[in-house]
């Protein structure tokens, strides 16, 4: 457990393990706590880094710039820990962070996991398959149910639901700013990504309504080294949902890129 002090701000975050970095970077709705499934599994051959962003507790944000300083924090964070071969795995938001260190300092990523993400990315493809989604997050706080968790999870998995949610509450950020950022930086292209060539596993799951699956294949069939899963009967978050499943998976393309 530690803190990195920048100029505008502190980052909280843990390392686990040994071995090879595996950074993972969480989504809106969590924190340094959202891969409690994953770090006890990956800390077998991996030093885990979790961390929360900045403005999601207990990290601080003194810039008002919050996600657009993502990139630049997550940066920091691995020339703090002398990192220089690194394994990303980011979640819907985290896919931010991920993706755009991987474009800035492509020669450090070992591999990347967009886990129900496009991250930045904007083609007339993605945005027609994201707009199709528009309304159904609120129609589902309506409900009752979180967005990121899903109607499934609600129905299987109540406890993980409630879980969910109470975490998402603990991050304390302002959840509606930060998206309208994101969205806003939305600015990738085609062209950004040509010669781009960091193996990049894109997961996706058939019920997530906050990033469409017919987005994440788009940009898996962008990349030169994309691969395209999608995961049966579950919501936007694999990775608190079918964490076995999620582990698997991120194992196995992890070896075939060692």
């Amino acid at each position: 457990m530690a803190v990195l002090t920048l100029p505008d701000g502190e980052l909280y975050y843990e390392v686990h393990g040994s071995g090879p970095p595996l950074v993972f970077a969480h989504g809106l709705g969590g924190g340094f706590l959202s891969w409690w499934q994953q770090v006890p599994h990956f800390r077998k051959r991996f030093s885990c880094v979790v961390f929360s962003h900045r403005g999601f507790a207990p990290s601080k944000d003194g810039s008002g710039q919050g996600p657009r300083r993502f990139v630049d924090d997550l940066d920091a964070l691995l020339q703090h820990l002398h990192v220089d071969d690194v394994r990303l795995v980011g979640q819907s938001m985290g896919g931010w962070s991920c993706l755009g260190y991987a474009l800035r300092r492509p020669e450090k990523v070992r591999a990347l996991v967009m886990a129900c993400t496009t991250g930045q990315v904007t083609t007339p493809e993605i945005d027609a398959a994201i707009n199709r989604l528009r309304g159904r997050a609120t129609a589902a706080f309506m409900k009752g149910v979180h967005p990121a968790a899903g109607e499934r999870m609600v129905r299987d998995q109540p406890a993980m639901h409630e879980l969910y949610r109470g975490m998402d509450i603990l991050g304390a950020a302002d959840k509606r700013a930060i998206r309208d950022v994101l969205l806003g930086m939305r600015t990738v292209t085609a062209r950004d990504l040509e010669g781009f060539e960091v193996p990049t596993l894109c997961m996706t799951a058939d019920e997530d309504f906050v990033c469409a699956p017919d987005s994440v294949a788009h940009l898996a069939r962008m990349l030169v080294g994309g691969r395209f899963v999608k995961v049966p009967e579950t919501g936007h978050s694999i990775y608190w949902e079918r964490p076995a499943l999620f582990n698997q998976l991120v194992d196995e393309f992890l070896d075939s890129v060692e």
